[in-house]
This record gives C-alpha cells, sequence and structure tokens, in this order.
C-alpha cells in the first residue's frame, strides 16, 4: 500500500549539472543545477529563474558550458550550489578548479570535470510554463579516460545524482539491463 507524501520536486534521480559562464569582468562563474534536460538532440533546457547570476552571465555572453557532476568532485560540485555568485565574487576561485577558454563559445570549460556540453544561448522562456534557458548544443567532449569503445562508459564517468527526497548525492552506476531491448521480452 502506498503512503501519501508530500509532493515536492522529488523525480529521482535528478541530474548534477553544473552550469559554467564568465561573468561581465572575465572571472568564471558555476552553479549547480539539477533540473536541466535534452529537448533534443542538439537543443537543452536549463530550468533556472532569472535571479541567478549565472542566467545573467548567459544572456549577455551568449553562451555556457554544461558539465556532468562526478563522484570525484562532490563538495565543488555542492559548493556551487549553494554559494551564489550574487555575493561571492570569488566563488570560482575559491573552488580550486582550473578553466579553459571555450573555441566555441564565450564560457569556460572547467578542465577537472569529465563531461563538457557547450551551448549557444538561444532563449529564456519566462511565462508559467517556461523552460528557463533553452541553448542549442555547439560540441560535447569528455576526458578520454571515461571513453570505452568510442562511447562514454557512464561507470567509469561516477556521474553523482541529486535525491531531492533526502537532500543527498548518489552516483550512478551498474548497468542492470539493456535499453530498446529486454522489454521486447514481454511483446
Amino acid at each position: 500500500m502506498k503512503k501519501q507524501i508530500s509532493t515536492s520536486e522529488a523525480i529521482f534521480p535528478m541530474p548534477v549539472l553544473l552550469i559554467s559562464t564568465f561573468n561581465e569582468d572575465g572571472t568564471v562563474d558555476v552553479m549547480n543545477a539539477a533540473w536541466g534536460t535534452m529537448l533534443s538532440r542538439d537543443m537543452v533546457a536549463l530550468n533556472l529563474t532569472e535571479t541567478h547570476k549565472t542566467v545573467a552571465n548567459i544572456k549577455q555572453r551568449k553562451g555556457f558550458v554544461i558539465h556532468i557532476a562526478d563522484e570525484k568532485h562532490v563538495a565543488e560540485a555542492d559548493y556551487f550550489g549553494i554559494v551564489s555568485g550574487n555575493s561571492e565574487k570569488e566563488k570560482f576561485a575559491k573552488s580550486g578548479l582550473t578553466f579553459t577558454k571555450s573555441q566555441l563559445v564565450d564560457a569556460p570549460v572547467i578542465n577537472e570535470f569529465p563531461i563538457a556540453i557547450e551551448c549557444e544561448f538561444v532563449e529564456y522562456q519566462s511565462n508559467d510554463t517556461g523552460l528557463g534557458v533553452i541553448g542549442k548544443v555547439l560540441a560535447t567532449s569528455a576526458d578520454e579516460e571515461i571513453i570505452k569503445d568510442g562511447k562514454v562508459d557512464i561507470d567509469l564517468l561516477g556521474a553523482i545524482a541529486f535525491d531531492p527526497y533526502t537532500h543527498g548525492y548518489y552516483k550512478v552506476c551498474g548497468r542492470v539491463g539493456e535499453a530498446f531491448s529486454d522489454g521486447a521480452k514481454l511483446k
């Protein structure tokens, strides 16, 4: 029997995405965003309010980079979620991480995160059903050590997911089935 619980943003897993931009003075800003998804093969949506420094940066610079957080950098990923770029100007410097300027968009690629998705800003949707930041994916890169047989190996990636029920982070790993195949047994 199911028991009623309070309704929240409780869909698990939620991705731990780190969105990097340049501030107006050229310093780096990074925020932790769990509410993001692919709209299509080359379009992303980040459900972010305009109060975020990152959104202002995206609108001004017309680009951003999405990184997938990994287990090696849980503390840094969480830090980027609890400290606002609106109040802490040295936010990125205090993280101890490094960056390389994207060759495609006016945004930084954080060197330590294993996947980087470079995006061009398309629009900001702010109505009641708007998605927030919409971006076009220009390129995706991954560290060589997480690539196996030409594809990202999720176990090697060590990606983390956010648990909105208890506010924990969990490692995403351990293949349990074959998509578009296992269900065929029930046909």
